[in-house]
């Protein structure tokens, strides 16, 4: 990728950079878009989305054709900064699966700004107490049980349920109007 380290560490950060704001933004448009109404409907009640005349089956395939590109798109920048590709490497319960269900339970479920928190908050924790080794998950099992008591909806649905703050609005909301502005 580059001819020496400092300068695969750059470029490896604004790929990482650029492919998650890509993520991001697909994912939001995609969301947004026609498509991303069809799939609320298949995920609210699939027998009535399919009575509406929403192709089912073709919706959900655009999804995982859309999902594995960009999944594949990260793997592929993962490994490349990496440099070595190994089965334990792209299937590690430890590097892989545990921190993707933390940074989700963390953050918030069902959200854009949800995961991005999480993964703050995960990176932090990395930071600080990545020193004490294998007591590091064992924290971060303890923050995430105290996350799942006291913010059900994790850190972002606790903001924006308190600051009714929303930065990528994916639903649509009934706005009451006083009968003086009427």
């Amino acid at each position: 990728m580059a001819g020496s380290h400092s300068a695969r560490e750059s470029l490896s950060y604004w790929w990482a950079l650029g492919s998650a704001v890509l993520v991001v933004v697909s994912v939001y448009a995609f969301l947004r878009s026609r498509k991303g109404l069809a799939l609320t409907a298949i995920r609210d009640n699939e027998l009535a989305a399919g009575s509406l005349g929403i192709d089912i089956w073709r919706t959900k395939f655009v999804v995982y054709v859309v999902t594995s590109a960009l999944a594949a798109m990260i793997g592929a920048l993962i490994f490349l900064q990496k440099l070595w590709i190994s089965p334990d490497a792209a299937f590690s319960v430890n590097d892989w699966a545990a921190f993707v269900i933390f940074t989700v339970v963390i953050g918030e479920i069902g959200t854009i700004e949800g995961p991005i928190i999480g993964t703050l908050v995960v990176f932090a924790l990395r930071e600080t107490v990545a020193d004490l080794g294998t007591i590091y998950l064992l924290v971060l099992g303890v923050v995430a049980i105290v996350m799942m008591l006291k913010f059900p909806k994790g850190v972002w649905g606790f903001i924006r349920q308190r600051f009714d703050l929303q930065i990528f609005p994916l639903a649509y909301r009934v706005v009451r109007r006083d009968k003086k502005g009427s």
